[in-house]
């Protein structure tokens, strides 16, 4: 597992953060202090790292990159973890298309799919 607060190239993706699985990483995002944890078994386990480092529940949702797919295909909004009724998301998926746009400019900013 790793923070990553600053920009990585998909390569570095690849090469670093491919533990678990060969064409997946799984990932945390923490929209309110934009920054993400990448990189274990379980979404649940990257969402505990990040909470002991001070992030807050409600800003943490789950999410899959898949570095060999296309760049439209290259996230995946769905976790186990994003299942919160108390914040109207009664699914997998991440519903508010808000927080999906804040995900996604997180994941742009810190990962350069070109590279």
């Amino acid at each position: 597992m790793e923070t990553i607060r600053q920009r990585i190239t998909r390569k570095q993706l690849v090469e670093n953060h491919l533990s678990y699985f060969k064409s997946v990483t799984k990932v945390v995002v923490d929209v309110g202090k934009g920054l993400i944890a990448v990189d274990a078994e379980l979404h649940a386990d990257l969402e505990a790292y990040l909470l002991k480092q001070g992030s807050n529940q409600e800003d943490l949702w789950g999410i899959n990159l898949y570095p060999f797919r296309k760049q439209d295909e290259f996230i995946e909004y769905t976790a186990l973890i994003n299942i919160r009724p108390h914040q109207e998301n009664s699914s997998m998926e991440v519903e508010d298309s808000a927080i999906r746009d804040k995900i996604k400019r997180i994941v742009d900013r810190l990962i350069d799919y070109e590279t």
